[in-house]
């Protein structure tokens, strides 16, 4: 879950000059980062062999 100290430390490390898409994009990449830490924690991952598996079908 995305909190007010990690929006701040996200936002502070960006430049003083930046555009509401660039504020936008840091956001997005933060909640995608949280989701996928939550998602690891929580065992929703996929093993390397399920990886390759899918990849191999994907490229077919």
């Amino acid at each position: 879950m995305l909190t007010k100290e990690k929006i701040h430390f996200t936002i502070d490390r960006l430049p003083d000059n930046l555009t509401i898409d660039q504020l936008i994009d840091e956001m997005i990449l933060l909640d995608k980062i949280e989701q996928g830490i939550n998602d690891a924690d929580d065992g929703r991952v996929f093993t390397t062999d399920e990886v390759k598996d899918k990849l191999n079908k994907w490229l077919k």
